[in-house]
């Protein structure tokens, strides 16, 4: 019996899974983080050898066993980046004189896709700090909407809802915008009660601008108009991802599965845009995902087998 290990790599935390060659899961462990973009490549190595060692040593395993190891992490939606991570981590195990594993890297939305539809046509809609849209038809061809990162993209994100809030306040701070509720809740939350404060805080001190956004969708709920006119945007902003995959995706109706935590969360924004699809789509249907990304990292890798 031949085994694989799916590794769905966070920037907190790292989910393992393995799997025997039918695809039943057999163990699963977790670690720290493996962005290897913010941690560099030898520190995820280590992280991922100890996820394979611990789960081939609890299932009385030998490291011939292993199959394949895919790992989807954040970072790798380039191929060139997720080539890099391939070519250290075999470069750790060769200097470490560790087992030497069929390895390759995916990128999370990737695995997430997979789990989420068990492999099958199908599509996600990924709205956390970043945002971006996946698509996979019945042909197992991949299609993307989105996903041009914060400087010309990251509609419907956090980051974008959090800066156009502080936006909102620099405006009302010199009285160029309207007043808002923002300011007072960046007070309250940030202790940032000054025009010089604000600008400290986004250029020397690397305040976290995505971490706004809750306080963005707290002053919408409670009816602030500019906090409001963010949430309608931005929400507007993911139903134009879902119409641009509804070209590209020629699957009836179109399933989608809504992933991080602006979306999966119950906030004004997510209740708006699921309002908007029902109101927008007739062929549009929001699903559950069936797996974790992690399982949707041991699909990709028992595909790999296949070939």
């Amino acid at each position: 019996m031949k085994y694989v290990i799916g590794i769905d790599g966070g920037g907190t935390k790292t989910h393992a899974i393995l799997a025997d060659e039918n695809g039943q899961l057999k163990f699963e462990c977790f670690g720290g983080p493996s962005n290897f973009l913010m941690l560099g490549t030898e520190i995820v190595s280590a992280t991922i050898h100890n996820l394979i060692e611990q789960s081939i040593k609890e299932n009385n395993l030998e490291h011939s066993d292993i199959a394949r190891v895919l790992l989807g992490t954040t970072g790798a939606g380039r191929r060139s980046d997720a080539e890099r991570l391939e070519t250290d981590f075999n470069a750790y195990s060769k200097k470490n004189q560790i087992h030497e594993y069929n390895f390759s890297v995916e990128s999370d939305a990737r695995i997430a896709l997979e789990g989420a539809f068990s492999g099958k046509a199908g599509s996600i809609l990924i709205a956390g700090t970043g945002s971006i849209m996946f698509g996979k038809d019945s042909n197992d061809v991949i299609y993307r909407v989105g996903g041009f990162g914060r400087f010309i993209g990251d509609e419907g994100s956090g980051y974008l809802i959090g800066k156009k809030g502080l936006i909102a306040v620099a405006k009302s701070f010199d009285g160029r915008g309207r007043e808002t509720l923002l300011k007072q809740l960046l007070l309250e939350r940030c202790n940032i009660e000054s025009p010089e404060l604000l600008i400290t805080e986004i250029y020397k001190n690397n305040f976290d601008i995505a971490s706004f956004a809750p306080v963005v969708l707290e002053a919408a709920s409670k009816g602030d108009p500019i906090a409001v006119g963010i949430v309608e945007q931005e929400s507007d902003e993911l139903i134009l991802h879902i119409s641009s995959m509804r070209k590209k995706l020629l699957e009836k109706p179109l399933y989608v599965s809504l992933i991080g935590g602006i979306l999966c969360n119950e906030n004004i924004l997510s209740q708006k845009f699921i309002e908007k699809t029902v109101i927008e789509f007739d062929d549009v249907i929001i699903k559950e995902k069936d797996f974790s990304p992690a399982y949707g990292a041991v699909i990709l890798a028992l595909k790999g087998l296949e070939k």
